[in-house]
């Protein structure tokens, strides 16, 4: 068995996960949420012509801190995890700022999935997990280095975590994810009955 003495770890990449427990903001998120997605005609239209189960404001909202005041709370939850992530990996940021970018919701429907991307023009990128029922669908991430590993033979099933190709995350009502916007992720499919209701959100160097 190798000596970890001679394994030095390069490439890190970082998976950020904490719990927000503010009293009450989950029961305020998720019926603010649920109301806007029952009025936004838009946001609905684009769901169901993109096959998504449930809907999302990803396309049709760019004003949630300013339509709910829970979302502006949200933010600030967020805003301070994000400066802690930034920290740990020692961005270079000058006299420039992490600042959020765009924040949308996602309701998702029993059956429903989002297949793999990765999120364009933005540095961070997170989910905020408002209600999770049982059975809901885990997030799951893929090596960034999958495209280039040619003949590289295929991971043991039981691999030990930072080995494997894809890493799956069991969220819970108040967990809150970060990672570099350039790792590719996907849900997978949802089996809940209830509706799986997540805040997603970008931040950019500005």
């Amino acid at each position: 068995m190798a000596d970890s003495r001679n394994i030095e770890t390069l490439f890190v990449t970082a998976l950020y996960r904490t719990k927000i427990a503010a009293r009450g903001l989950n029961a305020a998120l998720a019926q603010t949420c649920l109301a806007i997605a029952m009025e936004d005609r838009a946001g609905q239209r684009w769901a169901k012509a993109h096959g998504y189960k449930g809907y999302t404001s990803y396309a049709s909202l760019d004003d949630l801190p300013q339509r709910a005041s829970v979302f502006g709370e949200l933010v600030k939850h967020i805003d301070k995890h994000v400066r802690t992530f930034g920290k740990t990996l020692d961005f270079e940021l000058g006299s420039r700022a992490l600042a959020l970018d765009s924040l949308w919701i996602n309701v998702m429907d029993r059956g429903g999935i989002h297949s793999a991307h990765i999120h364009p023009h933005a540095a961070v990128s997170g989910t905020y997990y408002v209600d999770v029922p049982e059975g809901a669908a885990d997030i799951r991430f893929e090596d960034p280095r999958l495209a280039m590993m040619m003949a590289a033979p295929p991971r043991k099933e039981k691999a030990r975590r930072q080995n494997q190709t894809f890493a799956r995350v069991s969220p819970k009502a108040g967990t809150l994810l970060l990672w570099e916007s350039f790792l590719r992720h996907e849900v997978l499919a949802n089996d809940a009955r209830g509706k799986r209701i997540s805040v997603s959100f970008n931040y950019a160097l500005r």
